[in-house]
């Protein structure tokens, strides 16, 4: 496999990961790129290189920014917008972890909060079943926000040394 074919690949490989850690195929299409690429590309330089219009590149690249996967560049003398990815992994993933804490765990939680002050007869099943439900939805949605916490604010290293020591210590 040549460059072409090995660029072409990872591209279209990590644009059809993307819908699994919450963005759309052309946005980490474009992030791929940047992230492959050394030196910042402008908008021109992506739609060229990904064969996609000017208002799907603008989009994408706001998204991009929005979750801090790509900075934005100026170049003295030149008007145009350069665009780089964040290439450390350690860094992406806590972006990542942020940015889908924002969008997706925080609206459960405050969901959830309000759902648990829902009023009926304790003694009524149903109402018994959902009140616990909830509960117990809380619980793991609130430890996973934890979990998440920690990740954001943790160093790589000690990160991995307790992930590695807790896979142990269930393994044994």
């Amino acid at each position: 496999m040549n460059y072409n074919e090995a660029k072409k690949e990872f591209i279209s490989t990590w644009g059809s990961m993307g819908p699994f850690w919450g963005i759309n195929r052309t946005m980490a299409q474009i992030h791929a790129l940047l992230l492959i690429s050394p030196e910042a590309l402008t908008t021109e330089d992506v739609m060229k290189q990904l064969d996609i219009s000017r208002g799907n590149a603008n989009m994408n690249l706001r998204e991009l920014l929005d979750w801090s996967l790509v900075i934005k560049k100026v170049k003295a003398g030149d008007r145009k917008d350069y665009f780089e990815a964040e290439k450390e992994p350690w860094k992406i993933a806590k972006y990542v972890a942020r940015e889908r804490r924002k969008r997706e765990l925080s609206p459960i939680i405050k969901s959830l909060a309000t759902l648990s002050d829902f009023e009926g007869d304790g003694r009524d099943k149903n109402v018994k079943a959902l009140k616990k439900t909830i509960t117990g939805l809380q619980k793991m949605v609130k430890q996973t926000d934890s979990s998440i916490e920690m990740l954001m604010h943790a160093e790589e290293s000690w990160f991995w040394s307790h992930l590695m020591g807790m896979v142990k210590f269930f393994k044994d």
